[in-house]
């Protein structure tokens, strides 16, 4: 992947969390990106209340939809305390 198709790939994800922002800040929670792996694995971070809720998995499934609506070639969203089972 060129530089420019990583700025694209990038921007398409935070418009993505854009999108969800709403709805988790809502909650009293929020996302923030932390990494996009060579594997197109999208590495996120749950802060507030979204960081320790019961739904997080839920939540989680719900931002990788909205994410490989707009950034089709992600093969993973995964939040940070999930990462370490992840290799790149």
């Amino acid at each position: 992947m060129d530089q420019l198709q990583q700025i694209e790939l990038k921007e398409n994800i935070l418009k993505s969390l854009d999108k969800v922002r709403p709805y988790l800040n809502a909650d009293g929670g929020d996302i923030e990106l932390v990494n996009i792996s060579v594997k197109k694995i999208v590495t996120v971070k749950l802060t507030g209340a979204c960081s320790d809720c019961p739904h997080h998995y839920q939540t989680l499934a719900g931002v990788e939809e909205v994410i490989k609506k707009n950034a089709p070639s992600v093969s993973q969203v995964v939040s940070i305390d999930e990462r370490e089972d992840i290799s790149d």
